[in-house]
C-alpha cells in the first residue's frame, strides 16, 4: 500500500497486549473497512517496550497484512510517548488512536473518524460523560474521573467533560501544532493536547459514546495523584499564572503576603484580650524581647547554608536570611507550613537549586527543628521527674484539659499532637540515619510496589533524588553536628525571647524555673502547631504555652495566656518585618523560578553548582 494513498492512521498503544492484539487489530480493519475507501488506511501497533509475545505477534499481524505496521520501542515510553512517536511516523492526515481493550463500542469509530477527516473539527473526542449518555463506571474509578475532569476544567480552563476517555482523533495540522508544546508522555498526554488545542482555537468536537469498563479499574496512587494531578499543576502553572507573574506582580504579591500574616494574627486571637495583655506587661522589656529574636534569625540562615552546603550548592548567610524569612511569613498566611515552599523557589532562581533538593533541604530543616525542641522538652521533663515529680502528676491533669476552662479541648489537641510530633520526629531522625548506612534502593521498591504505571520511573526518580539529598544531609556526623549544634543556638534565643516577655508581666521567680518552664512552654507550643490548623499556629500555640506556665509557675491560666499571646505576637511581628524587607530585597519573578531562566545572581555571590 502505498504511503500517499493512506488518509487515515490508527495507531493502538501496546503494552503487554498479547491475549488481545490480534483481535483488537483484526476488529479495527474490518470497522474502518466498513466506511473508508480500499487503501485509504493503515492500522499501527504501538508497541511500547513490551516483555510478552505482543511484539512477535504485531509482527505476524503486519507481515500478513500491508494495512497493519509495528513500531516497536526497547524501553517504555509511557502511553503518551508512544504515540507521539507512533503519530510522527504515521502517514495519515487524520491520525487515530483508541484503546487496545475495545471499552468503546466500536460503532463510534465511523464518527470520530469522519468529524476529522470531513474538515469540521480538527480534534475529536469521546466521552463517557456527556449528560445523554452516562457511562457505568465502577465508584472506584468514576469518583476519581470526574475529579479529575472538574479539576481540569476548573485550573485548565477546558470546556469538555471527558478528557482521559481513551478515544480521539486528530487532523495531522492540529497535531504537529500542538505536540512538540506537550511535555507530558504518559496518561495526562492526551489530556494536554485537548486543552492545547482549545487554547490554541482550534475546532474541537466531544461526542458521548457507549463505553464498557474492562482492564484496570483500580485507582493508582503513582498514576492519579503524584503523575496527573502533578500534571494540571504544572499546566495550571503555565496558562494560569506564568504569563501574569512578574517583578512587579511577584512585589505586589510580596505586600498582600505581609499584610495579610499582620492581619491574621488579630483573627485568631481578640484584639481586647491582646491589648490588655500588652497593656500589663513592661514594653521595653517586650522590645528587649523582640530585638533578641531578631538575633535568631542570621543562625536560621547560617543553618540553612550548612544545609545547601552539604548538598553541594553554595549560599550567603544574608541571602539565605531573608529567602528564611520570606517564607516563614508565608506560612504564616499558609496554614501547614505550606508556605516553605516559597523558599524552595527563590533558591532556584537565585542559586540554581533544583526543587528535588530545595525542598529536601527544607525536610532537613523541619526534621532538626522538630528533633530540637523534642530533645529540650524531653530534658525537662526528665529534670522534673528527677528534682520535683509531684509536678508531673500536675501536668497530667491540665493535660486532661482539668482547670482550663474553655480552653480545655485545644489544650488536650495540643499535648495529644505535640505528643505524636515529638516521636515522629525521634523516628525520623533515626530512619534517615539508618537508611543512608543502608545500600538498598528502598524508594524504588515501595513505588514499584504500590505501582507498575508508566509514570513510576518519573516519581520514582524524583523521591529518590529527595531521599538521598535528606540522607546526605542527616546522614553524615559532620553535617547532623553542624545542623544540630545551630538548631539548638536558635531555640535557646526563641526561650530567651519568651523568658524576656516573662519579666515583662513582672515574673520575678528564680532564673533556673524560668528558663525550665520557657524550655518547655515553647517546645510543646511549636510542637503543637505542627498540624494543619490556623496559619502560624496562632490560637494552639498559646494553649500549649499557657497551660503548661500556669500548670509549673504560679500565674493564674489567664495571665499565662496573656504571656503568650505576647510572646507569639512578638516573634511573628518580627518574622512579618523581616520577611517584608526581604521581599523588598530578594524580590524574586515567580515566571524565572518556575522556568529556570535565572541565573544564579552574581551580584550578590556566585553559586557553586551542584556537586552530584
Amino acid at each position: 500500500m502505498s504511503d500517499a494513498s493512506v488518509e487515515v492512521s490508527v495507531v493502538l498503544p501496546a503494552y503487554n497486549e498479547e491475549d488481545t492484539i490480534r483481535e483488537t487489530v483484526e476488529t479495527t480493519l474490518a470497522t474502518l473497512d466498513g466506511f473508508l475507501p480500499a487503501g485509504s488506511f493503515e492500522v499501527v501497533v504501538a508497541e511500547d517496550g513490551c516483555d510478552d509475545r505482543t511484539p512477535e505477534i504485531a509482527d505476524e499481524l503486519a507481515a500478513a497484512d500491508s494495512r497493519v505496521r509495528h513500531f516497536h520501542s526497547d524501553e517504555r515510553l509511557g502511553r503518551g510517548g508512544a504515540l507521539d512517536f507512533a503519530f510522527e511516523r504515521a502517514a495519515g492526515d487524520v491520525l487515530v488512536y483508541f484503546d487496545t481493550d475495545l471499552a468503546t463500542d466500536m460503532r463510534h469509530l465511523e464518527e470520530l473518524v469522519e468529524s476529522v477527516r470531513s474538515g469540521e473539527y480538527d480534534v475529536a473526542t469521546g466521552s463517557r460523560w456527556m449528560p445523554e449518555n452516562v457511562a457505568d463506571r465502577p465508584a472506584k474509578r468514576g469518583v476519581p474521573s470526574r475529579g479529575f475532569n472538574f479539576a481540569t476544567r476548573l485550573l485548565l480552563g477546558s470546556d469538555l467533560r471527558d478528557h482521559q476517555c481513551g478515544f480521539k482523533a486528530f487532523s495531522r495540522e492540529a497535531f504537529d501544532a500542538l505536540h512538540g508544546e506537550v511535555e507530558d508522555k504518559h496518561w495526562f498526554w492526551d489530556t494536554e493536547m485537548l486543552v492545547r488545542a482549545q487554547r490554541r482555537g482550534f475546532r474541537v468536537k466531544e461526542f458521548a459514546v457507549d463505553w464498557t469498563p474492562k482492564g484496570d479499574s483500580k485507582v493508582d496512587l503513582v498514576r492519579d495523584v503524584f503523575g496527573m494531578g502533578s500534571q494540571i499543576l504544572r499546566c495550571f502553572w503555565e496558562f494560569r499564572v506564568s504569563p501574569y507573574a512578574n517583578r512587579r506582580t511577584g512585589m505586589a504579591v510580596g505586600v498582600l503576603l505581609s499584610v495579610l500574616a499582620f492581619a491574621l494574627m488579630f483573627v485568631y486571637i481578640d484584639v481586647d484580650t491582646f491589648v490588655e495583655s500588652v497593656s500589663d506587661a513592661d514594653p521595653a522589656l517586650v522590645a528587649a524581647g523582640a530585638a533578641v529574636y531578631v538575633a535568631s534569625w542570621p543562625l536560621r540562615g547560617l543553618r540553612y547554608r550548612d544545609i545547601l552546603a552539604e548538598l553541594g550548592y553554595d549560599g550567603s548567610v544574608g541571602f539565605l536570611t531573608g529567602a528564611v524569612f520570606i517564607s516563614q511569613t508565608g506560612n504564616l498566611v499558609i496554614p501547614a507550613r505550606a508556605g516553605d515552599a516559597i523558599r524552595a523557589y527563590i533558591v532556584k532562581a537565585r542559586r540554581g537549586v533544583p526543587y528535588t533538593t530545595g525542598f529536601a533541604s527544607l525536610a532537613v530543616e523541619r526534621v532538626f527543628d522538630l528533633l530540637t525542641i523534642t530533645v529540650l522538652a524531653g530534658s525537662v521533663l526528665v529534670g522534673l521527674a528527677l528534682f520535683a515529680p509531684g509536678t508531673l502528676a500536675d501536668l497530667a491533669t491540665t493535660a486532661s484539659g482539668v482547670g482550663v476552662a474553655g480552653n480545655a479541648a485545644a489544650v488536650q489537641q495540643a499535648v495529644v499532637v505535640a505528643t505524636a510530633v515529638g516521636l515522629l520526629a525521634i523516628g525520623s531522625v533515626a530512619l534517615i540515619v539508618w537508611s543512608a548506612r543502608s545500600d538498598s534502593n528502598y524508594v524504588r521498591r515501595v513505588v514499584n510496589w504500590a505501582s507498575d504505571d508508566s509514570y513510576t520511573e518519573y516519581v520514582a526518580s524524583v523521591f529518590e533524588d529527595f531521599v538521598t539529598d535528606v540522607q546526605r544531609v542527616a546522614g553524615t556526623a559532620g553535617g547532623f553536628a553542624r545542623v544540630g549544634g545551630t538548631s539548638v543556638l536558635v531555640w535557646t534565643i526563641d526561650v530567651a525571647t519568651a523568658l524576656l516577655v516573662f519579666r515583662a508581666f513582672g515574673l520575678s521567680l528564680p532564673l533556673v524555673d524560668l528558663v525550665a518552664v520557657g524550655f518547655f512552654a515553647v517546645s510543646v507550643g511549636n510542637l503543637s502547631k505542627v498540624i494543619p490548623g490556623p496559619p502560624g499556629g496562632i490560637g494552639i500555640y498559646e494553649a500549649a504555652f499557657a497551660a503548661i506556665v500556669s500548670t509549673l509557675l504560679p500565674v493564674t491560666f489567664a495571665t499565662a495566656v496573656g504571656i503568650a499571646i505576647v510572646d507569639h505576637i512578638v516573634k511573628n511581628v518580627v518574622t512579618v518585618a523581616g520577611g517584608a524587607a526581604s521581599m523588598i530585597r530578594l524580590n524574586v519573578s515567580l515566571t524565572e523560578a518556575v522556568d529556570g531562566t535565572v541565573e544564579p545572581d552574581a551580584e550578590e555571590e556566585t553559586a557553586v553548582s551542584s556537586s552530584r
